[in-house]
């Protein structure tokens, strides 16, 4: 890896640290109504009971999401850093912890790392999108709900 990649590598965790503000919004909105659900499940709206139960499930997709870009960013770290020492090391951890496929036939090639930041970026887009869903889940129970 050139310095290029280093900065790429840096600058990328960096973005996914910034990022973990947006997953900390999802988990508030997940706690918030399970703790809605189970204190006032009686007293809700039908709406607002299913705009809550979405607001949960999705919740366990964001965290999901939310812990696949704390393990790109702990990994892109250690590019940057020069903890780990190339993408060939990092593919061979990777498929000695079996969460790479091994290809037993065929020779295996290193995933370039403009597609490594393309994927997280679009991982990223994705997270983002659960919680812009989970926040519009969680405003429409809100506006439905009779405070009186």
């Amino acid at each position: 890896m050139n310095d290029n990649d280093r900065a790429t590598c840096a600058t990328l965790a960096g973005l996914l640290r910034a990022a973990a503000v947006l997953a900390l919004w999802g988990f508030a909105l997940t706690c918030i109504a399970a703790l809605v659900l189970a204190l006032t499940l009686r007293s809700l709206s039908t709406t607002a009971t299913m705009s809550l139960g979405a607001v949960v499930i999705l919740g366990a997709l964001e965290r999901y999401f939310s812990f696949r870009l704390r393990f790109d960013e702990a990994l892109f770290d250690g590019l940057a850093k020069g903890r780990i020492a190339s993408l060939e090391a990092l593919d061979g951890a990777l498929s000695s912890l079996g969460l790479r496929e091994t290809q037993q036939q065929q020779p295996r090639t290193t995933r370039p790392l403009d597609d490594r930041v393309a994927g997280t970026r679009q991982l990223m887009q994705r997270h983002a999108i659960v919680v812009a869903c989970q926040s519009a889940m969680f405003l429409l129970a809100l506006m439905t709900q009779d405070l009186s």
